[in-house]
């Protein structure tokens, strides 16, 4: 039975479930920053899952890609499988802004992570749902 990893649970908010993947918002606002999760028990990598789950991760990651450039207009979006720290095979897409505080480097342990505020919190996962509506399967 899959489990989200407790690091992905306490660092990110739902969003709600795509055909495959669980889809959170990460709660750090110096990027809008969605992690796509595939629902499969001990998955580390994407050659890991099955050729019909491999085309839906990538059809996943596309309707998110589009969701965020559409919301938040970024100047690059950043999409990464990275997983060094967290093995369980997770998706991050991050609208990075050539005035955001790492550009042009790689996010990871350049700045402080700054949580949501909880009303822009609630309006950025609405906004996210809202786009991403025709495919969700559960909110």
């Amino acid at each position: 039975m899959f489990e989200l990893h407790a690091s992905l649970e306490s660092d990110s908010v739902r969003i709600g479930d795509l055909p495959l993947s669980s889809v959170r918002l990460c709660n750090d606002s110096n990027y809008p920053w969605v992690i796509l999760i595939p629902r499969r028990k001990d998955i580390e990598e994407i050659y890991q899952l099955s050729p019909d789950d491999r085309h839906q991760i990538l059809l996943e990651s596309s309707w998110i890609s589009e969701s965020l450039v559409e919301i938040f207009s970024p100047d690059k979006l950043n999409i990464a499988t990275i997983g060094n720290i967290v093995s369980q095979l997770h998706m991050h897409h991050v609208c990075r802004y050539k005035k955001d505080a790492c550009w042009p480097k790689p996010i990871w342990g350049q700045v402080n992570t700054i949580p949501y505020d909880n009303r822009i919190l609630k309006k950025t996962i609405e906004s996210i749902r809202l786009r991403l509506e025709p495919n969700l399967i559960s909110i």
